[in-house]
């Protein structure tokens, strides 16, 4: 699946929201999620309006890596 180019930090920290991530600190430009499924996992997100595409794969990489399914699997659940 082909990732949108017109997410922003924020709209992904939402998303995310349904997988069970919840924003624990902000720190300037910047999120910091944390859930606590399987084991605690940490993720930073720049709250930017759009995310950069790189930043984006990397960031979905990093949580589908958590989630143990593959990014477009983790994409077709955040943007389907």
């Amino acid at each position: 699946m082909k990732l949108p180019r017109d997410v922003s930090g924020a709209d992904l920290g939402k998303r995310l929201g349904r997988l069970g991530y919840a924003v624990t600190r902000q720190t300037g430009s910047h999120l910091r999620l944390t859930t606590s499924e399987r084991v605690q996992h940490h993720v930073t997100i720049p709250n930017h309006d759009p995310l950069k595409v790189g930043t984006l794969a990397a960031i979905l990489n990093d949580v589908a890596a958590h989630l143990e399914i593959s990014r477009d699997e983790l994409s077709q659940r955040l943007f389907g």
